[in-house]
């Protein structure tokens, strides 16, 4: 029997997130990222003039992918020190230079610094999943600016607006998540080389007292990896406000995304727009008639994941003693990655679905014929004023005729015959109603501030991500 299938194996992982995002949170990607920091401490304590051979370095550089878990493993049976674990398992390939790995360092160095690294490229592929999102959905809007639609508020029928103006509203949404996800990027700072409760004196030892020389160490090491500024002043560890400001950025986003997935859902039902349905896709095991919106309903429990899962780093920022306590690793082992993965498995779930809307006009078109009438009537009352009408009058007249045609909808299940009512009405007779009932006259701007919202918003986004957006939409559902 094969015992893989035997091991339970998060859905995120084997169902929604990318492999990408997969691979940045794996085992690997964390112990090479040690090891680099490792590697990066030693060149620079090399530079400051202590006792470390080029041929150290050469043996950890050789030697920095060879990285056997299994032994690992044992060692951290032994010593139950997973830093510790590794330097050992570091030093059996590269014995040369055993003697200088982690030399004045903490494992919140390794751990801590290493974290933050990942993050930060998680954060960067974040953005680029939203610039491609907001592209898609900038492109959406752009090909139905003037296709009028109902509007809704409190899912009730309300103005009109147009099915590009609505999309537009989802893709600001983003856009503000994504100018949050830019703002961490910029603002996350290397936790640097600290020392054991951030005082730096492990180091300030090793170079003789000379401050400057810890001051030129820590730079070093945090340029190594493409950060300019280092945490001012630190504990044991970074401050957990920094998971805990990331985890409320990323919740920002699954809001954005469960909103826009149940507008995309009631819309299905009024079979208005639809999520790409694929030629051989099953909707129901029982119903072969259905059309389900099974993408957008699982960008929703997602959301629900990822919203729940932000309470758990603001928690452990509030729990944290003094210098630090240990409660925060077994945590944050699994909701930081957990909370990338899921808000990774969404944004490429949005992606799919925003390249691939489908629109039904006619549809659409009948639900504005339902509900213009009763939309028009403002219009229709001021038309009739002008030809002479008393608009007290005007108004009773369109209230009891409103009132008459809405009871044919609901109590009888008629069309809405408001207009034959007032068409028939003498007090209506210098009315035009045909040019008042084009629903395109009751979108305001709605054309316009697509176009606007596309030049001034999404253009600049589009060319700073213009690589970004070639991301495959390749999706296995």
């Amino acid at each position: 029997m094969n015992t893989a299938n035997q091991m339970y194996e998060s859905p995120l992982v084997a169902r929604n997130a990318s492999r990408e995002m997969s691979e940045l949170f794996g085992a690997y990607r964390r112990i090479h990222t040690w090891r680099s920091l490792w590697i990066a401490l030693a060149e620079a304590q090399r530079e400051l003039g202590l006792p470390i051979s080029a041929g150290q370095i050469a043996v950890l550089k050789r030697n920095i992918a060879k990285i056997d878990f299994d032994v690992a493993a044992d060692y951290e049976a032994k010593l139950r020190h997973d830093v510790m674990a590794h330097v050992h398992a570091f030093g059996d390939v590269a014995p040369s230079a055993r003697s200088i790995l982690h030399l004045g360092a903490t494992s919140a160095y390794i751990v801590d610094n290493a974290d933050l690294i990942i993050m930060r490229d998680a954060l960067e592929r974040i953005a680029s999943w939203l610039a491609s999102v907001i592209d898609e959905l900038a492109t959406f809007a752009k090909k139905y600016r003037a296709m009028p639609t109902l509007g809704f508020t409190h899912y009730q029928p309300a103005q009109l607006t147009t099915v590009g103006k609505r999309a537009t509203l989802w893709c600001w949404d983003l856009v503000r998540d994504l100018e949050e996800v830019e703002l961490r990027i910029s603002q996350l700072r290397f936790r640097g080389v600290k020392g054991t409760t951030g005082t730096q004196a492990s180091f300030l030892e090793l170079f003789e007292g000379s401050h400057a020389k810890v001051n030129r160490l820590e730079k070093l090491v945090a340029g190594a990896f493409g950060f300019k500024k280092c945490e001012p002043v630190t504990g044991q560890t970074y401050s957990r406000k920094v998971d805990a400001q990331v985890a409320a950025t990323l919740a920002g986003v699954a809001q954005s995304a469960h909103k826009m997935a149940n507008d995309l859902r009631l819309l299905s039902n009024l079979k208005e727009v639809e999520e790409p349905f694929e030629k051989s896709q099953v909707g129901s095991s029982a119903m072969a008639y259905k059309r389900n919106p099974m993408r957008m309903e699982r960008a929703t429990g997602l959301a629900r994941l990822v919203l729940s899962l932000a309470t758990s780093p603001q928690m452990t920022a509030a729990e944290q003693w003094f210098e630090r306590t240990l409660d925060d690793s077994a945590n944050k082992r699994v909701s930081i990655p957990e909370l990338f993965l899921a808000t990774d498995g969404i944004l490429r779930l949005l992606h799919n679905v925003s390249g691939g809307l489908v629109v039904y006009p006619r549809m659409i078109e009948k639900h504005v014929g339902e509900e213009l009438p009763f939309m028009a009537t403002e219009n229709i009352m001021m038309a009739a004023s002008k030809a002479g009408g008393d608009r007290q009058e005007l108004h009773e007249r369109i209230r009891v005729h409103s009132h008459a045609a809405s009871a044919q909808v609901k109590q009888h299940g008629k069309a809405n015959d408001l207009i034959e009512r007032l068409k028939g009405d003498q007090h209506f007779a210098g009315v035009a109603f045909d040019k008042l009932m084009n629903p395109k006259a009751y979108v305001g701007r709605a054309p316009q501030q697509v176009d606007e919202f596309i030049s001034k918003i999404v253009t600049p986004i589009r060319k700073r991500y213009a690589r970004s957006r070639k991301i495959s939409s390749k999706l296995s559902v």
